[in-house]
């Protein structure tokens, strides 16, 4: 199989992942829970991913970084601390329905910060603009999971430090192909899966705490245990319930690999990947791609349509090939409204690490015999 998915997770993970997974489980118990040997065990772990985690995205305290089931566990947690009962948040055009609902769960006053895509320039005006407006927090998505767009997000948390506005940046996509450092962003959250670019397994995910947050889940930490309040402190107040210590344990090896790598080589290869896939398409004829000009503003994933041509047929057909891509709107209907990509979505190829010249050239050769016929 020819995998370009990894936006929705990186299927291939390296060997020291799966290994670490399979020890946690048979050496691992529940941390916090004992003082005998797996339990300590366990406790360790969680303390090195933390610390791991911190290093890497510029925590100043290890204890900010929390474990989470997913990006989206995580974004309830930012979102439902800082965003009052129809308040009004400014997000960007290019927004996840991990972002979305929740607001509209919160009945927010959504304002889009409306640029085309690719124009950095467009892009922090429209933000300076509405959050000039008032704004109870902006909620921005680091790269877009439909067109890979990485968005200008260094002046945009500029603009909210001015105003003294919270930011939530939703990593979903960016987290270990893009540096973030979560100081000098000054962000309240910043949340990030742990299954797509940082290799772990699914079911994992962190995030990152500038700010106060409010429990999501109540219930048992193993700390403060006479109390019927979940704690005060961090990152117990948000991890009710005992952890996933086999996806910790694979996360923390995913997380190790990222930063032997280094996300700055990771983004450089995918972007040459991408940048081989996009030439190609081009020169095919009926064929519309997004993709920016500047390889330095779009990630490892590309979208395109084919005129006359439905998305999710021509994912059907790649499938049949043994080519994986995804087709529709991604869950993400805001940035397809905002494209103009809605009616009938995009097909979208995603690249990881371990994605290959060959692959992406078995995957155009697929394409191109479909289109012949």
């Amino acid at each position: 199989m020819i995998y370009l998915d990894s936006a929705a997770t990186t299927f291939r993970k390296p060997q020291t992942v799966r290994v670490a997974v399979q020890r946690a489980m048979q050496t691992m118990s529940s941390p916090g829970r004992g003082g005998y040997e797996s339990a300590r065990a366990a406790e360790e772990l969680l303390f090195r991913t933390r610390t791991l985690a911190a290093e890497l995205f510029g925590v100043p305290d290890a204890e900010h970084v929390v474990f989470t089931s997913s990006a989206t566990h995580g974004l309830n947690i930012a979102i439902k601390s800082v965003v009052p009962v129809g308040g009004r948040v400014v997000v960007s055009p290019w927004e996840h329905n991990a972002v979305t609902r929740p607001l509209h769960a919160l009945g927010a006053e959504v304002a889009v910060a409306a640029a085309p895509l690719f124009d950095d320039d467009s892009c922090v005006r429209a933000f300076s603009k509405e959050i000039r407006r008032g704004a109870d927090a902006v909620v921005c998505t680091a790269a877009s999971n439909v067109f890979g767009y990485v968005m200008p997000l260094q002046e945009i948390a500029a603009v909210c430090r001015r105003m003294r506005v919270p930011l939530v940046v939703d990593a979903a996509q960016s987290a270990g192909a893009e540096a973030l450092d979560m100081t000098a962003l000054g962000a309240a959250f910043v949340a990030m899966p742990g299954h797509k670019g940082l290799y772990g397994p699914q079911g994992t995910g962190l995030l990152l705490c500038g700010a106060d947050a409010k429990p999501l889940l109540e219930g048992g930490t193993g700390s403060a245990s006479l109390s019927q309040e979940m704690p005060d402190f961090l990152p117990d107040r948000l991890e009710a319930g005992t952890h996933n210590v086999p996806g910790v344990a694979g996360l923390e090896a995913g997380l190790r690999y990222v930063r032997g790598m280094t996300p700055e080589r990771i983004a450089r290869y995918e972007r040459r990947l991408i940048r081989r896939a996009s030439e190609s398409l081009r020169r095919m004829d009926g064929v519309t791609v997004y993709a920016s000009d500047d390889p330095a503003r779009q990630l490892g994933v590309l979208s395109f349509t084919v005129a006359g041509r439905e998305s999710e047929d021509l994912a059907r057909a790649l499938a049949r090939r043994g080519v994986a891509v995804r087709a529709g709107l991604h869950c993400a209907p805001l940035a397809h409204q905002s494209a103009g990509t809605a009616e009938g979505g995009t097909v979208r190829l995603s690249v990881s690490a371990f994605t290959t010249e060959a692959e992406i050239d078995g995957f155009l050769n697929a394409l191109r015999g479909i289109l012949a016929k």
